[in-house]
């Protein structure tokens, strides 16, 4: 009985000095090697044009929504929200967030705009790119997502988001309706921790 007890004892103790569980909730190792950051122009919820390209030297937080969904999309923006809060300061100064439209043909940069009003989705730091479908969608297959628009108008998706690299390579991706927002700015932490 005392040996069980000091297994156990000491089980314990190594989980208290890993950093977290072997596997998070949601949170899945890159599948992509791929550069998710080409020379592409898209649009910013401020009509200003920005080449993803531009964003690479620093970690990059990215999802797809859009504004008329009323479904997931609303949650996936809230749990950006809860980790734009949470990273504070190095938003906009050593991370980025972008949310991609999934409906280029109807949300426009004053859509995206005033979507990121609504939600309390105004941090600096925090990009809503829309652009030519064909751009949108030559970005999404970089994701190996495609948009599939249902016969009632909604757009099919899956609820994921992905960390990239300051080189443009996904670091993880994540189920956004099953992960905590802890564990993605524990992870955004790690990749600024490994430059």
């Amino acid at each position: 009985m005392r040996i069980v007890c000091l297994a156990l004892m000491a089980s314990l103790a190594l989980a208290g000095c890993s950093r977290r569980p072997p596997a998070e909730a949601g949170s899945y190792p890159a599948a992509n090697p791929g550069d998710c950051l080409p020379a592409l122009a898209l649009v910013d919820q401020h009509g200003d044009r920005v080449m993803l390209s531009s964003l690479k030297g620093r970690p990059v937080l990215i999802d797809f929504v859009y504004t008329s969904c009323h479904l997931e999309c609303p949650v996936l923006t809230s749990k950006f929200r809860l980790i734009a809060r949470a990273l504070g300061p190095l938003l906009g100064k050593r991370v980025r967030m972008v949310s991609i439209t999934l409906d280029p043909e109807h949300d426009l940069a004053p859509v995206l705009l005033k979507y990121a009003q609504d939600q309390g989705a105004g941090e600096n730091g925090w990009l809503f790119l829309t652009g030519p479908p064909a751009a949108v969608d030559e970005e999404l297959a970089l994701f190996r997502i495609k948009r599939m628009r249902e016969s009632d108008g909604s757009i099919g998706h899956v609820a994921a988001a992905f960390l990239l690299g300051p080189d443009g390579r996904q670091v993880r991706q994540y189920d956004m309706l099953a992960v905590s927002p802890e564990t993605v700015v524990e992870d955004v932490r790690d990749a600024l921790a490994a430059g």
